[in-house]
């Protein structure tokens, strides 16, 4: 979380003061921050259709759910992500299959044009750490095979691709509002889509136990209904989060100058930073460097204690034990991998595949930026930088 502080306090406490915290009201209680909420994400995104649930993976299992993906579908999602992505695919009954990023760390264009078969039925570009995937060429590919495009935009709140918001590309997008979060309520997520069905399907599956039985929540949906989750957000999650979308252009624009700051203190260093597709639209959450090799990229690392990705853990597709031993639900009926519709999918997992995902993670090194550091506090940051470089 990069700021919070009275404002979003009193907003609490105006929820806890007026006794309604529940986020399905009658239509005439004077406050509903979940729908205030949500219609202002509609404006900043500038969508049609938008909800707040309880966390990036329950969106992005709204989203699969309401395209009709399940067993005997596969989707294909990237080998630098977050575990909840695949999980996601697995919870809707389908597999997961893991295809190669490029040099940008996001999923690469002809490694998803080489593993489409016919029983891919969606890809799910992720936009890590703030920085955009090629959306303009996985949305045609898409469109030339027939499949669904969902972005996982849970960690790029804000960011765009060719001025168009992340998470507004495709067929459906999520967004993650948990505490590592451009803007953060501690956890939720966010959902938007261009359809009103998968909308109206999306929404029933993320509170199928209360929009049928409390308010009017059915009054505008057409769909029908079915047995699906329960993602319900507060109204204490959405107070937070009306503040903090206020702070988000802020929180951005000094990102973005701070990063500035850095890599012009660094002209001449000689390091390298990594390829962007889209360097003015992505979030700027960090400096991110490329090396010729491993070993150059491990001593940067030794000198500076920086991050790297292929260390972050369950970030990485060979750290998925989970997929590995083919766990996908504790009764072996519900477990997609033992589904009779998933036998013959690919779904042989091992901590050998994508080597040349590993390749590039090994070879890249960030620095996380904070939008609230001073100059002085940068000064001291490059010449840490620059002594590590000129060590190499």
């Amino acid at each position: 979380m990069y700021r919070i502080g009275e404002e979003e306090i009193a907003a609490v406490a105006n929820v806890i003061r007026n006794g309604r915290m529940f986020r399905v009201m009658e239509e005439n209680t004077p406050v509903h921050e979940v729908l205030d909420f949500e219609r202002e994400m509609r404006d900043y995104l500038n969508v049609e259709n938008y909800f707040l649930l309880t966390s990036g993976k329950g969106a992005l299992i709204a989203a699969l759910i309401a395209l009709g993906i399940g067993p005997g579908d596969e989707v294909l999602v990237p080998a630098y992500t977050y575990i909840a992505t695949a999980l996601a695919v697995v919870a809707a009954g389908a597999i997961p299959v893991v295809v190669d990023i490029d040099d940008t760390l996001t999923m690469d264009p002809k490694a998803v044009e080489a593993a489409i078969t016919p029983n891919v039925k969606a890809i799910i570009p992720v936009h890590m750490q703030g920085m955009p995937a090629n959306m303009a060429a996985l949305c045609a590919i898409a469109e030339k095979h027939g499949l669904y495009v969902i972005e996982d935009a849970c960690q790029a709140v804000g960011g765009s691709f060719g001025g168009k918001k992340l998470g507004t590309w495709g067929d459906a997008g999520a967004y993650s509002y948990n505490y590592f979060k451009n803007i953060s309520a501690g956890e939720g997520g966010g959902l938007t889509t261009r359809s009103r069905d998968v909308y109206e399907r999306a929404y029933i599956y993320h509170d199928s136990s209360g929009v049928p039985y409390f308010g009017k929540k059915l009054d505008n949906l057409d769909d029908y209904l079915y047995v699906g989750s329960e993602f319900r957000a507060t109204e204490i999650t959405a107070a937070i989060m009306r503040v903090q979308l206020t702070r988000l252009p802020g929180i951005l624009a000094d990102l973005h100058k701070n990063r500035q700051y850095l890599m012009d203190g660094l002209a001449g260093s000689g390091l390298k930073f990594t390829r962007s597709n889209d360097f003015d639209g992505d979030c700027a959450n960090i400096l991110n460097f490329v090396f010729d090799d491993i070993k150059t990229a491990e001593k940067f690392d030794a000198l500076t204690e920086c991050g790297r990705p292929i260390n972050t853990g369950k970030h990485v597709c060979w750290a998925w034990e989970i997929l590995y031993r083919h766990r996908g639900a504790l009764h072996d009926k519900m477990n997609p991998f033992l589904m009779e519709a998933n036998q013959g999918l690919r779904m042989n997992y091992d901590r050998d595949m994508c080597p040349a995902s590993r390749n590039e993670l090994c070879r890249h090194a960030y620095f996380g930026i904070n939008p609230d550091w001073t100059p002085a506090e940068m000064d001291e940051v490059i010449k840490k930088l620059r002594s590590a470089a000129a060590q190499l």
